[in-house]
C-alpha cells in the first residue's frame, strides 16, 4: 500500500512536470507563429482587395520588367534611381490595374483561352507584337522568326554541349517573350471587359437625331454679359453655414484618396566649392592630354572612373548616354572633345571618337561545339570539321556526326552592347559581327569548348562607334561636405519648429513647403529620402515635429523636415485651407450671380441689358452643342451657355444664363444647317456609343471608381 501511495505522489509530480513541458511546446509554437505572421506583415509591400502583396513578389514582377528593357535597350542595362523609380511606378500600376479588371473580368466569367492567345500571336496584328526583336526588315512581326527561336529555344537547353553562356542568352530571350505573352494575354481580356461593358452604352433613334442635329447645327449670337468681377468682393457677405452647404453639394470633388502629409522643410544642396571644381578640372585636363597622346583608352576611361566604362567593341548610339550620343555626328574620327561641362548632370566629360564603322544589328549563325575533354584532340577535330566545310561539306552533317543539333540563331546587339566582357567574349563577338555570309570560324575560348561558328546572315546595318567617354560628376570634396553638414547641424541644434522657421533665412537657408502622400517617391525633389519619408508618416510623429537631419541624395544634400498637417483618408474637410478657398469663391460667385439676376429681371431685349452697369459685350460664331463655348471676353469656356444657346431658334432672345465668369444675355442671330448633312441612324448611335464608351475608359473614371473598391494599399515607401 505505502509503495502504492509513494506512485499515486509521484504520479501528480510527473503530471505537472508533463503539463508544464506541454505548454512550454505551444507557447513555442505561439510565439513562433506570431515571429512569423510580424515578418510576413513587415515584407507587405500594398493589398488589393484584401489580398497581400509581398515585397518579393513585387521584386520579382520589377527584375521581369528590367530584363525586357535590357533586351529592347542595352542603354537601360545600369538604371538611375530615377529611372529605377519610374520601373517600379509603372510596373505597380500595371499590376494593380491588370489585378482591378481580372478580379471584375473573373466575376463575369470572362477569360482569355490559349487558343485565342495563339490565334492572335499568329495574326501578329497585336500592337505589342510590332515592339518586339522577332521583326522584319519592314519593322513588322514574324511570326516565323518566333517560332524559329522557341523550337531553338528547346534544342539548345535540352543540349548538354551548348555553353552555359549562350544558355543563358537564350533563357533571357525567352523570360522576355513569355512576358510580351503574359501582357497581350491581359490586354486581351481587359478588350474583352471593356467591349461588353461598350455594348452596354447603347443609343436609341430619338437621342441620335438629336445628337445629329446638335453636330449639324451652329449658332451665331451676339451677347451681354455683366461679369462677375462688376460686383465688389467687400459687398458679399459669407458665413461658415453657407460654405458648408455649398461643400455638401459638391463633396465629390473633395475626395481624398491616401492620407496626406503636409511638411515644411530645409534642403541644402552641396555642391562643389571653387578650390574642389580648379581640381577636378586639372584632372580632366590630364585625361585629355593621355587620350590625344595615344595612351589606351581603356586605361584612360578606367583611371578617370568614368560612368560611362570603355567597350571593347563598336556600340551603337543607342548604347551611349543621349548626350553623348548627340555629340558623336559633330567629332571627326580621331578627334576628341572636352573637358566641357554638360549642366543636365552636372557633369565634365571628354568624348575622343576613336573610329566610325558599320557593323550588322543582327546575325544568324550556326554552329557546333566540338566535343571531348582532351583540348588536343578537340583542336584536331576542330580543324577537321573547318576543313570539311570550307571544301564544301553541309554543317548539318557534319553536326550530327559530333552530336549536336546544329539550329540556326539570331544573334544581335542588345545582347553585348553596354556589357563588360573579357576577351574572350569580345573576341567572339569580333569575330561574328566582321565575318562574311557564308565564312566559318574556329572559336577557342578559354575554359569552353572549341566551337565552329558558320555566318549565316546579317542583317540591320548601322554606324557603330569606336569611342572613349570619361563623363564624371563635378563633386565636392569631404572637407566641402563636412562643412557644410558642421553649419546646418549646428543651426538646427537645440531648435523647435517655431526657431527653425524665423531664423532660417538669416542662417541663408529657405524653408518651403510640400505635400507629401505615402506614393511619394522623394521628399523635395531630392532622391534618397525614404527614411524622411518613413517619419513624416510614422504614427508617432506629431503636427510640430522636427525630424533628424537626414544625409540624403547621392550623398550631396542634407534635409531637415517639420511635419505641419495631416489629413486623412476620405474626405478633405470643408475648413482645409484649399478647400474653404474655393467654397468662398463658389459662395461668392453664387450670390454675385444672385444681384446681377435681379437687375436682368424684366429686361426685354439685348440693348436693355447691355445698359446694366459693367455689362460688356461680344459676338459668338459657330457655337455648336457639341463644343463648349468660349467667351474670349473673360477666357472662359461657359458650358451653360453653349446649352442654352443651342436650345433657341433664329431671333430668340434669352437673359438670366448663369456661366463661370459672367451673368449673360443673348440673342441668335442665326442658325446654320450643315449643307449636304444627312441623317443616318446607324452611324449616329455607333458614334453616341463610342463616345460613352470613351467617357468611360479613356478619361479614367471608370479605374479610378474601380480602385477605390478595390481598397488598393501602397506600402511602397517602406522598402524603397
Amino acid at each position: 500500500m505505502a509503495a502504492l501511495q509513494k506512485v499515486r505522489n509521484w504520479s501528480k509530480l510527473i503530471i505537472a512536470i508533463v503539463g508544464l513541458a506541454l505548454f512550454a511546446f505551444i507557447a513555442e509554437e505561439l510565439v513562433r507563429v506570431i515571429s512569423y505572421r510580424e515578418t510576413e506583415s513587415r515584407q507587405r509591400i500594398g493589398s488589393i482587395y484584401g489580398d497581400n502583396i509581398s515585397l518579393q513578389e513585387f521584386n520579382d514582377l520589377v527584375d521581369e520588367y528590367q530584363q525586357v528593357l535590357k533586351v529592347t535597350n542595352p542603354a537601360m542595362a545600369n538604371l538611375s534611381d530615377e529611372q529605377m523609380h519610374q520601373v517600379r511606378e509603372q510596373v505597380w500600376n500595371t499590376y494593380v490595374q491588370n489585378q482591378v479588371i481580372a478580379h471584375e473580368a473573373e466575376k463575369l466569367g470572362l477569360q482569355v483561352t490559349d487558343k485565342e492567345l495563339q490565334q492572335v500571336v499568329q495574326s501578329g496584328n497585336h500592337q505589342r507584337l510590332a515592339q518586339t526583336i522577332f521583326v522584319n526588315d519592314k519593322g513588322q512581326f514574324d511570326y516565323a522568326q518566333l517560332k524559329q527561336f522557341l523550337s531553338q529555344y528547346s534544342e539548345i537547353m535540352n543540349n548538354a554541349d551548348i555553353p552555359t553562356e549562350q544558355k543563358e542568352q537564350f533563357a533571357t530571350i525567352y523570360k522576355y517573350w513569355k512576358f510580351i505573352e503574359k501582357n497581350i494575354r491581359l490586354d486581351l481580356l481587359s478588350e474583352k471587359y471593356s467591349t461588353l461593358l461598350a455594348s452596354s452604352m447603347i443609343s436609341n433613334q430619338i437621342i441620335a437625331k438629336k445628337n445629329f442635329e446638335a453636330r449639324t447645327s451652329s449658332y451665331d449670337v451676339v451677347l451681354a454679359a455683366v461679369p462677375y468681377t462688376s460686383v465688389k468682393d467687400s459687398d458679399i457677405k459669407v458665413s461658415d453655414d453657407e460654405l458648408k452647404a455649398k461643400y455638401d453639394e459638391l463633396k465629390e470633388l473633395f475626395v481624398n484618396p491616401q492620407e496626406l502629409r503636409e511638411i515644411k522643410y530645409i534642403s541644402v544642396g552641396v555642391k562643389a566649392s571653387k578650390e574642389d571644381i580648379k581640381t577636378l578640372e586639372g584632372e580632366m585636363d590630364g585625361y585629355a592630354a593621355q587620350l590625344a597622346e595615344g595612351v589606351s583608352p581603356a586605361i584612360v576611361v578606367r583611371d578617370s572612373k568614368s560612368t560611362v566604362p570603355y567597350s571593347a567593341l563598336p556600340v551603337s548610339k543607342r548604347a551611349l548616354p543621349t548626350d553623348i550620343a548627340a555629340e558623336l555626328d559633330s567629332i571627326s574620327e580621331g578627334t576628341q572633345k572636352g573637358p566641357y561641362y554638360y549642366a543636365a548632370d552636372n557633369t565634365l566629360n571628354i568624348v575622343r571618337l576613336i573610329s566610325k564603322v558599320s557593323r550588322p544589328d543582327s546575325v544568324e549563325i550556326q554552329q557546333i561545339v566540338v566535343p571531348g575533354n582532351d583540348r588536343a584532340a578537340a583542336e584536331k577535330s576542330a580543324d577537321s570539321i573547318l576543313t570539311a566545310l570550307n571544301g564544301g561539306a553541309v554543317i548539318d552533317s557534319i553536326a550530327v556526326k559530333y552530336g549536336n543539333t546544329s539550329p540556326k540563331i539570331w544573334v544581335t546587339s542588345a545582347e553585348y552592347e553596354g556589357r563588360q566582357m573579357d576577351d574572350n567574349i569580345k573576341n567572339l563577338y569580333q569575330t561574328i559581327t566582321t565575318a562574311a555570309v557564308g565564312s566559318v570560324h574556329k572559336i577557342a575560348q578559354e575554359g569552353q569548348p572549341i566551337r565552329i561558328v558558320r555566318i549565316c546572315d546579317n542583317r540591320n546595318f548601322e554606324t557603330k562607334y569606336d569611342v572613349a567617354v570619361i563623363k564624371t560628376p563635378r563633386s565636392f570634396s569631404k572637407d566641402t561636405y563636412n562643412k557644410a553638414f558642421n553649419d546646418f547641424s549646428s543651426f538646427l541644434a537645440g531648435k523647435n519648429a517655431a526657431d527653425i522657421e524665423a531664423g532660417a533665412l538669416k542662417a541663408g537657408y529657405m524653408v518651403e513647403k510640400e505635400i507629401v502622400a505615402s506614393t511619394t517617391y522623394k521628399v523635395a525633389d531630392v532622391g534618397s529620402t525614404r527614411e524622411a519619408l518613413r517619419w513624416i508618416f510614422k504614427d508617432d510623429t506629431k503636427v510640430g515635429d522636427v525630424s533628424p537631419l537626414y544625409e540624403c541624395g547621392n550623398n550631396d544634400n542634407l534635409l531637415c523636415v517639420i511635419l505641419t498637417n495631416i489629413t486623412k483618408k476620405g474626405y478633405y474637410p470643408w475648413d482645409d485651407e484649399r478647400v474653404k478657398q474655393y467654397l468662398t469663391d463658389a459662395v461668392m460667385r453664387d450670390k454675385k450671380a444672385e444681384k446681377i439676376m435681379e437687375k436682368m429681371n424684366g429686361v426685354k431685349d439685348l440693348a436693355s441689358a447691355g445698359k446694366i452697369a459693367g455689362a460688356v459685350s461680344d459676338t459668338l460664331r459657330n457655337v455648336t452643342f457639341a463644343q463648349t463655348a468660349y467667351v474670349n471676353k473673360f477666357s472662359a469656356p461657359e458650358p451653360a451657355l453653349t446649352g442654352s444657346i443651342t436650345a433657341r431658334k433664329q431671333g430668340e432672345f434669352r437673359s438670366g444664363v448663369k456661366g463661370n465668369a459672367a451673368v449673360y444675355a443673348y440673342q441668335v442671330l442665326a442658325v446654320n444647317k450643315q449643307k449636304d448633312a444627312k441623317f443616318n441612324k446607324k452611324d449616329e448611335e455607333a458614334q453616341l456609343e463610342q463616345m460613352a464608351t470613351y467617357n468611360i475608359f479613356q478619361s479614367g473614371i471608370l479605374i479610378q471608381d474601380l480602385l477605390r473598391k478595390a481598397n488598393v494599399k501602397d506600402n511602397r515607401y517602406l522598402f524603397y
